[in-house]
């Protein structure tokens, strides 16, 4: 038989994020380390040989714990030659110093993006994960792949997905859900975070549910919620499965998801994302989509109180909202106040996605409406092109 093929180098890639790597890496073994990546590349003993610079002899001797590296210049080309951190053989340098301050420094970076994200500064959060994502991509085009910088780069892979999420208009918003799913790509790659993943699934779905693929966002998000670990994860995933469920016009599913979301949110403590406010436009929203506007007419005077943990997106987002339900009650005067504030908070807050749904709602009986929320879409759009 002739052996089998060699995975080609983007299937190994990551295989120092596994599970079984971080056992691995842990014992601080060499022999133990040696032998695992031969497994993971499979190489003889001969091959790794040359790629370390040593017979097959001595590569045998070291996996059996025969002989050992004990100078710094012998450990610190091992583990460039493996692509790990050089802390992983004991030796601590600038290149290591510099791996563990990127590390830092990134996590610092992703938590503020969001925070801008949040508070509508969805441009600049897209501006600040750029660098970052870059450098994380090339360290592990390099061979990189420690479970912090996968990690790290998941997180901000999806950084930058979500916040596109807010800045692109409907046509460009498959971007966002293709950045999402590469963040997924490397989620997976970790093996051992249900946390993490779910989050990640969550907001791909929410992202795939905008670019109009709501099948898929289903999907995710129903996979999102059945893996997610923790009471409060499940109910950060469970509002947004009930907008994709009002989107492909399951009533049954949507109804449950609700019932399942108010019980849960009594309880978690996800009340800043999702707080009576947000799940009103998102009840609004589905009984609309599920063919109950009576429904959701009265529900609209049942408005929650604006309060100011509410991310300014969603308060565009509720308006335009409250708008198409006044507009089919009959209100007129009411859809067009609630408008006229969206366009103008839409521009503060570059929400192109936003403009296009005011100019929906809007239609042929708000005409001056539909026309400053075009006039303000075409400004964008330019920018964006300049």
């Amino acid at each position: 038989m002739p052996p089998a093929p060699r995975p080609a180098a983007r299937h190994v890639l990551w295989h120092w994020a596994t599970p079984q790597a971080e056992a691995v890496l842990a014992s601080r073994e060499l022999g133990t380390i040696l032998r695992f990546h031969r497994a993971m590349h499979r190489l003889n003993q001969t091959e790794l040989g040359e790629a370390l610079g040593y017979d097959k002899t001595y590569v045998s001797a070291l996996e059996l714990g025969k002989r050992s590296l004990d100078d710094v210049g012998s450990r610190r080309r091992v583990a460039e030659r493996l692509g790990l951190p050089p802390h992983v053989l004991g030796v601590t340098d600038a290149a290591d110093t510099d791996h563990r301050a990127m590390v830092q420094f990134g996590e610092s970076t992703v938590r503020l993006a969001e925070i801008a994200r949040q508070s509508g500064h969805a441009s600049e959060a897209v501006a600040e994960l750029w660098p970052l994502v870059a450098r994380l991509e090339a360290r592990v085009e390099d061979g990189h792949s420690e479970r912090d910088v996968v990690r790290l780069l998941a997180r901000a892979r999806l950084g930058i997905g979500v916040a596109l999420g807010n800045v692109l208009p409907e046509e460009r918003l498959a971007t966002a859900a293709r950045w999402t799913a590469r963040s997924l790509e490397a989620a997976r790659h970790l093996g051992d975070d249900p946390a993490l993943l779910s989050g990640i699934l969550r907001m791909h779905g929410n992202e795939l549910r905008k670019a109009r693929l709501t099948g898929a966002a289903v999907e995710r998000l129903r996979h999102a919620a059945a893996i997610a670990p923790t009471p409060d994860d499940r109910a950060a995933v469970l509002p947004l499965l009930a907008r994709a469920a009002g989107a492909i016009g399951d009533r049954n599913l949507f109804d449950t998801v609700i019932r399942e979301t108010d019980s849960l949110l009594d309880r978690a403590a996800h009340t800043s994302l999702f707080n009576p406010y947000s799940l009103h436009e998102i009840r609004l929203r589905g009984l609309l989509a599920t063919g109950r506007a009576p429904a959701a007419i009265r529900l609209v005077e049942e408005r929650p109180a604006l309060t100011t943990r509410v991310a300014p997106q969603w308060r565009v987002i509720e308006l335009v909202t409250v708008a198409q339900v006044r507009l089919i009650g009959g209100d007129r005067a009411g859809a067009a106040e609630a408008l006229d504030v969206a366009v103008s908070e839409a521009v503060v807050q570059r929400l192109p996605h936003q403009l296009q749904r005011m100019m929906r709602a809007a239609g042929l009986r708000l005409p001056d409406i539909r026309a400053a929320a075009g006039e303000a879409l075409d400004r964008m759009r330019h920018e964006m092109a300049a």
